[in-house]
């Protein structure tokens, strides 16, 4: 079973950033996409995860031929199955860490892993104004706001770009943990190669397409 069918993607702006984009995902698996600045990795995470409509293809997630949805069902999608890290986080910045990740949690009827907050790092840090936390742990609050409403599948772009090596491999750890856990699946846009080379697969995305890790 497939929770992510991409096929036969392409996508322009002012110029052809790629095609023929086409890769599965199943439950439990996680790819990794790498590429030169500007190529196009954000964007076609962006597509994948129902943000925008590819000028050409189609994705298929959680059994939804997302672009032939209408808006409300890619909203419900949204809210219910998918989780996306963005590397902005995002979060509501007068309002407590531990506002920011219930909201989601009370948003998707899911109830939230407390451990997860402890292995993230950012337990002691609940009651803090987002605002008064460093980037790195504005970030982790907003990997855990993710989790917190327990995705099939989840997005990340640049999860670790605000992370010292270490912390950036717990938060990965984290990630692989949790879609093994629940028989999520992961896409990651990121520049780190070792930490790329952990998941399932790693591809390289060019106009041409996704290419194997050399």
């Amino acid at each position: 079973m497939s929770l992510l069918h991409v096929q036969n993607i392409s996508h322009a702006f002012d110029y052809l950033l790629f095609e023929n984009v086409h890769f599965d995902l199943a439950p439990k698996e996680s790819m990794a996409i790498l590429g030169v600045s500007g190529s196009g990795k954000s964007t076609l995470l962006h597509i994948c995860s129902t943000l925008l409509k590819p000028n050409n293809g189609e994705v298929i997630l959680c059994d939804h031929n997302i672009y032939h949805d209408n808006d409300d069902a890619r909203l419900k999608l949204r809210r219910y199955d998918v989780g996306i890290i963005f590397q902005s986080h995002y979060l509501f910045k007068g309002f407590f860490a531990n506002e920011n990740i219930e909201l989601a949690s009370f948003i998707s009827d899911k109830t939230i892993d407390k451990g997860i907050l402890e292995r993230l790092g950012i337990a002691d840090f609940m009651h803090y104004r987002v605002g008064d936390l460093s980037g790195g742990q504005q970030q982790r609050v907003s990997i855990a706001r993710v989790l917190a409403k327990k995705p099939k599948i989840i997005f990340a772009d640049e999860p670790t770009g605000n992370l010292d090596d270490k912390t950036a491999q717990e938060v990965m750890n984290v990630l692989f943990e949790y879609i093994e856990k629940e028989n999520a699946a992961l896409l990651l846009v990121t520049h780190n190669h070792q930490l790329a080379k952990q998941c399932t697969y790693v591809r390289h995305l060019h106009v041409d397409g996704l290419k194997e890790e050399a």
